[in-house]
C-alpha cells in the first residue's frame, strides 16, 4: 500500500531521513519504532504530504505521490492521526465527524442556496454515519459535547473516528498511546484490530509503547539515524543486538568483564 524508495530529507544540514526505503503491505498493521531522533515523525510527515523529500519517492497504492500536499493525498485515501490530537475544539463531537467527508453539497454556495433539499438529505446521511461511528467507539454519550472538552484519550478516539468517516485505504497513526490511560488504550487497540480484520484497513503505526506494538503490529520496522535498521516480528526485534544498541548504546548490553584474581 505504501512504498518509500530511497527517501532523504535534510534540515539545515541535518539528515533527518537518509536514503530510507521501506514498504507497508496492503491489509497489514505495520509498526515503526526507533529511538528519539531516528527520523520516524519526519518520514511520516513526508508520506502524509507535510514535507516534500529532498530525494527519493513515495508511492501510495502503486501511484507516485511524491511531494503531493496533504489534501490531495486525503482524496486518494490516506488519513492520519497526530501525537497531539488536532480536533475542531469549538465544534461538537458529531460535528467533527460530519465535517470530514469531502465534496459535500453544502460546500457549494449555489447548491446551498438553490438545492437545499439535496444538502439536507446528504447531511442526514452523514449524521447517521457519524452516529454509527460514535456507537462503535462508545462515544455516543458525548456526541453533543464540544470536542475541546474531551480527555486526551477520548480525543484520540475521535481522531480514529474521523478516519472511519471516509473508509480510507491506509491510516497513519502517530503515537496512539501518548497520554491515553491503559483501559482506553486497550479499547483503541481493539478498534484498530476490528477495522483491520473486518474492513481491511491498512495501518502504519509509530508508537513507543512496545507492548502495544507487540499486540498490534506485524511486521515491525526499526529506524535509527534516518534509515531502516531492520524489520521483523516483535519477538525478533526484541532479541536483535543492533536494535538493543540503537536504543540503549553498546555499553548497556555488553557483558561485564570477568573479575581478576
Amino acid at each position: 500500500m505504501i512504498q518509500v524508495e530511497h527517501v532523504s530529507k535534510s534540515f539545515g544540514g541535518i539528515h533527518a531521513v537518509d536514503d530510507c526505503s521501506l514498504a507497508v503491505a496492503r491489509g497489514s498493521i505495520t509498526g515503526l519504532i526507533g529511538p528519539n531522533g531516528a527520523g520516524k515523525s519526519t518520514l511520516f510527515n513526508i508520506i502524509a504530504g507535510l514535507f516534500a523529500p529532498n530525494s527519493g519517492r513515495v508511492l501510495l497504492d502503486s501511484e507516485d505521490v511524491t511531494g503531493w500536499p496533504a489534501h490531495r493525498l486525503f482524496h486518494r485515501g490516506l488519513a492520519r492521526t497526530f501525537q497531539i490530537a488536532q480536533e475542531f475544539s469549538r465544534m461538537t463531537v458529531i460535528e467533527n465527524l460530519m465535517a470530514v467527508p469531502p465534496k459535500q453539497s453544502g460546500e457549494n454556495l449555489l447548491r446551498a442556496w438553490f438545492d437545499w433539499s439535496t444538502v439536507i438529505g446528504e447531511e442526514q446521511g452523514l449524521h447517521a454515519r457519524a452516529r454509527e461511528v460514535l456507537a462503535q467507539l462508545r462515544l455516543t454519550h458525548l456526541e453533543r459535547e464540544y470536542a475541546g472538552n474531551l480527555s486526551g484519550g477520548q480525543k484520540k478516539l475521535l481522531e480514529l473516528g474521523r478516519t472511519m468517516m471516509i473508509r480510507p485505504k491506509v491510516v497513519l497513526l502517530d503515537e496512539l498511546g501518548a497520554g491515553v490511560n491503559r483501559t482506553l488504550l486497550s479499547e483503541l487497540a481493539g478498534e484498530i484490530e476490528r477495522l483491520n480484520r473486518e474492513h481491511g484497513y491498512t495501518f502504519f503505526v509509530i508508537e513507543h509503547d512496545m507492548d502495544l506494538i507487540a499486540r498490534l503490529c506485524d511486521p515491525v520496522i526499526v529506524m535509527a539515524e534516518g534509515r531502516v535498521l531492520t524489520q521483523g516480528t516483535m519477538a525478533e526485534i526484541r532479541s536483535n543486538e543492533a536494535v538493543i544498541e540503537a536504543y540503549l548504546g553498546a555499553r548497556h548490553h555488553k557483558p561485564a568483564p570477568e573479575a581478576r584474581p
